[in-house]
């Protein structure tokens, strides 16, 4: 890979199509093309030379996004533990952070493909969670090759997309559970971490760290617009459906703690951060 993101991607078969678009995103397996082509992408679709098509066919069956071949994919227990105290440890801890954000832009670009016959901002929202994605991605190669490495120099696990497939017939529980559930994981965690970074002298990546919590607030807050529309479609109780889905898909509960100033920032109400925390005690 490059030092930067190339300038010269190809999006001549794309012909105005943001479906094809984001099929061409999502196939891509160089990481820094993937985002060449997201940011191009995301600027015609903002100038209006992207739109979806009238009459598309049915979405073609989910499958693994584009990876490079250097990348090494593991169950999550075979991931070492990272230790944030020494240069390899904090490089091995980027490049994790760096690989959620690289999944991240895919799940975007899937719920752009995936899901049809919705309102035109949601399709807003998600071209341009891609598109922030994208920059917290090289925010972290950069700070990944300040520690002497690249991507794909260390093994990653699959994680988020799984749970990608696992919704890929359902919207509302795509919703539900991708940006409310795993991406508001984030949320919870990173002051924790930019913390201990502060601490071991990393300031840079602490910095970056910084503008990706904040952005990604707004993120999980699509997710949770998304997750009451679908709801109110359907005629469901949001909170009661939400419980369900984490029963169904995350073993029925969160676990603490929550960084409760966000996720009210994110969408969720009071009373729902209230039953979270009360259900991650009792399984604790």
């Amino acid at each position: 890979m490059s030092a930067t993101a190339p300038c010269d991607v190809d999006r001549s078969d794309v012909a105005g199509d943001l479906l094809r678009a984001a099929q061409q995103c999502l196939a891509e397996a160089d990481p820094l093309r993937k985002v060449a082509l997201t940011q191009a992408h995301a600027a015609a679709f903002r100038a209006g030379r992207l739109k979806l098509p009238a009459d598309p066919p049915a979405p073609a069956p989910i499958r693994m996004p584009g990876r490079p071949a250097t990348l090494q994919q593991v169950h999550p227990r075979d991931v070492p533990r990272r230790k944030l105290g020494g240069a390899e440890g904090r490089a091995r801890f980027i490049h994790a952070i760096a690989h959620i954000e690289l999944n991240a832009i895919d799940l975007a670009w899937d719920a752009v493909y995936r899901f049809r016959g919705l309102p035109s901002a949601f399709y807003a929202d998600w071209v341009s969670c891609a598109d922030d994605e994208s920059r917290h991605f090289l925010m972290l190669r950069g700070r990944l090759q300040a520690h002497g490495h690249d991507y794909a120099d260390f093994p990653a696990h699959n994680g988020l997309w799984e749970m990608c497939e696992k919704t890929a017939h359902d919207g509302l529980a795509r919703m539900a559970l991708v940006p409310r559930v795993l991406e508001a994981r984030g949320l919870d965690v990173t002051p924790g971490l930019i913390a201990k970074l502060r601490g071991c002298g990393d300031e840079e990546t602490a910095d970056v760290l910084e503008i990706i919590l904040r952005e990604e607030v707004a993120h999980v807050a699509a997710g949770s617009r998304w997750y009451r529309w679908y709801c109110e479609r359907a005629g469901v109780d949001p909170r009661a459906r939400f419980k369900e889905l984490l029963l169904d898909y995350a073993g029925g509960y969160l676990h603490g703690p929550f960084n409760i100033q966000a996720r009210l920032l994110a969408g969720f109400d009071a009373d729902e951060l209230a039953e979270l925390m009360e259900q991650a005690e009792r399984a604790g």
